[in-house]
C-alpha cells in the first residue's frame, strides 16, 4: 500500500460556533464533543502508523500556540507549515506537497470534522489511496442522509476500480434540488476530504492554475531558514489569489475520482450541527453545563456559568460564553456568523 501522509488543514474562524468558538480560538482547537477537540480526534484518526505516516499540519502562525501543544501525546512527530497568511485549501495543499517527496500520499483532512466510524474512515482512506497512486484526484463522497442545503454534492460517475469518476461537483442546493438528489440518488456530500498524489497535484496545479503554483513554490523554496517547521516566504505567498482546491483544481480536472463512504460524518459547521451530535436516544434536548430545560422541545443550552433555564421555547440554542451570550432558533443558526462581535473576536 502507498505511505499515505496525513494533511491536516487549520484554517477558518469558526464563527458559525460563536460564541464557544472565536477568531483568536477557532472551532478545532476547543473541546465540543468529549474531552479531545476536533483538531485531536483528526490526528488520533490517522495515528496507526501501520496506514499513516506522521502527519503534516498546516495551519496560521496565530493559532500555532494551540496547536503545537494538542499533538504532544497523540502525533509527537508531527511537522508543520506554518502559512504566513490564509490563502485559502490550494494554496496550503500546495505547500504541503512541496514540503513532501512527490511520490508521497497526501490524505487532506480539515481539522474540525467529526467522523464516528473510524474504521470505514480508514477503510476509505486505503481505497482512495490505491486510486491517488494511480494519479487520481481523489474525492470522499460521503453517504448524503438528508437534503442538507449546507454541503456540496458530488455526482457519481462511472465506475472505476476501487471508486468512481466524478461526474460533476454540485455546489450548495436550495431544499427542492437537494430533496431531488436523495430521490434520483447517485449524489454524495463533499466533505473537504481528499487524497492525492504529492507530484501529481503540483502538476495539475500548474496546469490550471499557473500563477499559484509559480508563486507557491516561489514562496516554499524561500523559506525562512534555521527553523523547525516549514516557514514559507510571507511576501511572495501574498501575492497568491486566494482560491478552494474545489474551485482551482477539482473541478477543471478530468482526473477526478471519489469513493463512497459512510462513516458518520459531520462537519460541526453550526450550532444545530452540534446540537444533533451532542444528543442521546430517547432525549431531544441537550444541556451542557449549568441549566435546564422545561416543556420544550429540540433545544440546546451551553453555558459556562450562570444557569440557564429555558421554558416552553422549542428548537431554540442558548450558549453563553464569559460575556457573551447568544440566542438563536435552530432555523437560524446558519446567521450566527452575521453577527458583529464575531468579527471582532
Amino acid at each position: 500500500m502507498p505511505t499515505i501522509v496525513p494533511v491536516v488543514l487549520c484554517g477558518g474562524s469558526g464563527t458559525r460556533l460563536w460564541p464557544r468558538s472565536r477568531s483568536a480560538k477557532p472551532k478545532p482547537f476547543i473541546p465540543l464533543l468529549g474531552e479531545q477537540t476536533l483538531y485531536q480526534a483528526t490526528l488520533q484518526r490517522c495515528s496507526d502508523r501501520r496506514r499513516f505516516a506522521r502527519p503534516l499540519v498546516v495551519i496560521g502562525e496565530k493559532h500555532l500556540e494551540f496547536a503545537k501543544p494538542q499533538v504532544a501525546d497523540i502525533a509527537p512527530d508531527a511537522q508543520f507549515v506554518v502559512e504566513p497568511m490564509g490563502r485559502n485549501t490550494a494554496p496550503a495543499i500546495a505547500l504541503a506537497a512541496l514540503a513532501l517527496d512527490k511520490d508521497d500520499i497526501m490524505l487532506v483532512c480539515p481539522s474540525d470534522h467529526h467522523i464516528i466510524d473510524r474504521q470505514a474512515f480508514e477503510a476509505a482512506a486505503e481505497a482512495a489511496a490505491e486510486l491517488a497512486s494511480r494519479d487520481w484526484l481523489v474525492a470522499f463522497g460521503i453517504e448524503a442522509t438528508a437534503p442538507e442545503t449546507g454541503y456540496g454534492y458530488i455526482r457519481r460517475g462511472e465506475a472505476l476500480g476501487g471508486g468512481h469518476h466524478v461526474h460533476s461537483f454540485v455546489e450548495k442546493p436550495d431544499l427542492e434540488t437537494a430533496l431531488g438528489f436523495l430521490a434520483e440518488g447517485g449524489y454524495a456530500w463533499n466533505g473537504g476530504i481528499f487524497a492525492f498524489r504529492a507530484g501529481h497535484f503540483l502538476s495539475e496545479l500548474a496546469r490550471h492554475r499557473p500563477a499559484m503554483a509559480k508563486a507557491a513554490t516561489a514562496a516554499f523554496e524561500s523559506r525562512a531558514a534555521g527553523s523547525e517547521d516549514f516557514r514559507p516566504d510571507a511576501e511572495l505567498f501574498a501575492a497568491i489569489t486566494p482560491e478552494s482546491v474545489d474551485y482551482a483544481i477539482m473541478e477543471n480536472t478530468d482526473r477526478a475520482a471519489m469513493v463512497d463512504v459512510s462513516m458518520g460524518w459531520s462537519d460541526i459547521g453550526n450550532w444545530d450541527a452540534l446540537l444533533q451530535q451532542r444528543k442521546t436516544p430517547g432525549d431531544d434536548n441537550v444541556v451542557v453545563g449549568p441549566g435546564e430545560i422545561i416543556g420544550a422541545q429540540g433545544a440546546m443550552i451551553d453555558s459556562d456559568g450562570p444557569h440557564v433555564t429555558l421554558i416552553g421555547a422549542d428548537n431554540i440554542v442558548v450558549v453563553v460564553d464569559g460575556e457573551d451570550i447568544l440566542v438563536t432558533s435552530r432555523n437560524a443558526v446558519q446567521r450566527v456568523g452575521e453577527a458583529s462581535r464575531c468579527k471582532n473576536q
